[in-house]
């Protein structure tokens, strides 16, 4: 199994930052990539984006595209989530998602282990 915490979300202004964060515990050895989702009000939890285990490659949901970056520290098998220029929209649940079968991959059945979600709220 895998155990993964978030932290790091918050009320913010439109235009100000946060980062999320994410750490993995248990059998990480299995995990090959790591992501993040979100879930608005009334909406379906929808993909985010997500870092290969190397940190070598990445991918981004299309809204996000310049504005969010993902890392990771592996000394720590911590994920990151920076998000900057924040706007009212990305006011969501943040879910961080660990795969151990598919990097790159968008649709949330591929993940198989979750973290418990940390609220984000951008007020304008």
């Amino acid at each position: 199994q895998v155990q993964l915490v978030e932290s790091g979300g918050g009320l913010v202004q439109a235009g100000d930052s946060l980062r999320l964060s994410c750490t993995a515990s248990g059998r990480t050895f299995s995990i090959v990539a790591m992501g993040w989702f979100r879930q608005a009000p009334g909406k379906e939890r929808e993909f985010v984006a997500v870092i290969s285990r190397s940190g070598g490659s990445a991918v981004y949901a299309d809204f996000v595209k310049g504005r969010f970056t993902i890392s990771r520290d592996n000394a720590k098998y911590t994920r990151y989530l920076q998000m900057d220029s924040l706007k009212p929209e990305d006011t969501a649940v943040y879910y961080c998602a660990a795969s151990s079968t598919c990097f790159g991959c968008r649709g949330e059945n591929e993940y198989g282990y979750w973290g418990q979600g940390t609220q984000v709220t951008v007020s304008s």
